[in-house]
């Protein structure tokens, strides 16, 4: 049996075993990246929601409304805070539309990666006011951004309509 026999899992009688191992193989690395798979979309539906809901509120809110939930909200220019609004919007919105609809399914990976690049940012300006209870949570959506950015373009593409 040549080397090109067992890469494509042809198999002869005396080789049976070594060719049901590899499609055995084949079967738990598929189950796998299916609970990565599913876990991929959990995480893009919540980071998504959880981004276009705070996106609508710092895009639509007058400033007063915002500073009651947000205090920094009265110390940045208020186009800033629109500007991060509709960002996050457009994020959170980039999670999920490319890979509904396999179209530009890249953009994807970009949007995870640019939220974490957001909540990087939000966690400096935090540091640099003293707001240390908030860094966490920017702390938590900048690992599961990175997360989904690296299952969807390394462990679990999705890939775009041909």
């Amino acid at each position: 049996m040549s080397f090109l026999d067992v890469h494509q899992g042809i198999s002869s009688s005396s080789s049976g075993v070594l060719c049901f191992n590899l499609k055995e193989r084949k079967m738990t690395t598929q189950k796998s990246n299916k609970a990565i798979h599913i876990a991929l979309w959990i995480a893009q539906g919540l980071v998504a929601i959880m981004f276009g809901m705070a996106g609508f509120m710092k895009a639509t809110q007058p400033l007063e409304l915002l500073t009651e939930s947000l205090p920094w909200a009265s110390d940045v220019p208020l186009e800033l805070i629109r500007v991060i609004g509709v960002s996050e919007i457009l994020g959170g919105l980039g999670l999920l539309i490319p890979s509904i609809f396999r179209f530009k399914t890249f953009l994807t990976v970009w949007a995870a990666v640019c939220l974490a690049l957001v909540m990087g940012l939000a966690a400096g300006f935090h540091l640099l006011r003293g707001e240390f209870s908030a860094i966490g949570m920017n702390a938590l959506l900048v690992g599961i951004a990175l997360w989904i950015a690296w299952g969807r373009s390394k462990k679990a593409p999705i890939m775009a309509k041909s």
